[in-house]
């Protein structure tokens, strides 16, 4: 049997909560997290903050099914950054990310994410400060786009955060200007890849098994980040540990057994989510889940008016379950 290569999940701003992590790292395959990003201004971030957005924290920074939550720092002010690092190190991290990635014009605007990558200069001197203050056995990861507006510096980027002190880095093999519009520019990692000397994380428009493995042949990258593609299709790490593993049935998870992943997202949701906000979260994932499974398509469109929580539940985990159980209350779905 081979190795299976590592699987991580992505962090995705309002979305991939401590609530979905959960219960996509209990559908198996994901070898480690990243989180949403913590955004870092010109203060020092007191303990609760960060355990508000990866309360994994309180369990050695593991989700419930075992799997590591690495946290994600974003900001541009190396002795800031260092600071935090150093702080969230203190509290048992298993490692900090640095995050360079993401597109959103607010964090942009602000001197944040894929605006830093026109600077590789300062790509450098942050990981440079917050590698110099973190423990010498905390790992220092970060994420990437191919650039800002165009990907002419990408290998430069690459090459200042290595250089600088991280030892994995994740490449989201497009820029920002390109946001999350088809296609990924997988080919475009290759050459980053062959630049640098750490383990590189090809990311970026990976749906299927099919766009794994064309992702991993033209990117030259065996290890993947797996983001809205996870999402939609929480059995996607699965059959891509079954494909390596030459399994005969690499088809992932089936409508029938993703539904206890449901309830117990439902569940996290009811425990941790203020009401009027439940009703959206459990939409939010269907919305996505619809692109895989024909179910999740007609749940939606049933559904999408709902906003009672109560309801919404009711008729999801009965009408729409594999095993239809009329009786289910709220309260039953969070026991």
């Amino acid at each position: 049997m081979s190795t299976c290569p590592r699987l991580l999940l992505a962090p995705m701003e309002g979305l991939l909560d401590h609530t979905l992590r959960d219960a996509l790292t209990r559908a198996g395959g994901i070898s480690r997290c990243v989180s949403e990003f913590i955004r870092i201004t010109d203060q020092l971030l007191p303990h609760r903050v960060f355990a508000r957005i990866v309360p994994e924290q309180l369990h050695g920074w593991r989700t419930p099914a075992g799997v590591l939550v690495r946290p994600q720092l974003l900001g541009s002010d190396p002795a800031c950054l260092a600071d935090n690092a150093a702080r969230v190190a203190e509290m048992g991290a298993p490692g900090i990310d640095l995050n360079f990635g993401c597109p959103a014009k607010i964090v942009n605007r602000h001197g944040g994410g894929a605006t830093l990558l026109d600077e590789p200069e300062l790509l450098y001197r942050i990981a440079r400060a917050v590698r110099a203050g973190l423990p010498e056995g905390v790992p220092l990861s970060a994420k990437m786009r191919l650039g800002n507006q165009d990907d002419s510096r990408s290998v430069a980027c690459a090459l200042a955060l290595v250089e600088g002190g991280v030892c994995e880095l994740v490449v989201h093999a497009r820029t920002k200007a390109q946001a999350y519009r088809p296609p990924a520019y997988w080919e475009k990692v290759a050459a980053i890849r062959q630049a640098v000397a750490v383990p590189l994380v090809a990311n970026g428009e990976i749906w299927t098994l099919a766009d794994a493995l064309a992702c991993r042949a033209a990117s030259g990258c065996e290890a993947l980040m797996l983001g809205r593609g996870m999402v939609a299709n929480p059995g996607l790490a699965l059959a891509i540990v079954a494909h390596d593993a030459r399994a005969s049935d690499p088809s992932g998870l089936s409508w029938a057994a993703l539904q206890p992943l449901l309830q117990g997202f439902w569940a996290s949701v009811c425990a941790h989510i203020v009401p009027r906000n439940r009703a959206g979260r459990l939409k939010q994932w269907l919305n996505y889940l619809r692109r895989h499974y024909p179910e999740a398509q007609r749940a939606y469109a049933a559904l999408r008016t709902e906003n009672d929580p109560q309801r919404l539940a009711l008729r999801l985990f009965s009408e729409f379950a594999a095993t239809p159980s009329p009786c289910m209350h709220v309260d039953e779905v969070m026991a």
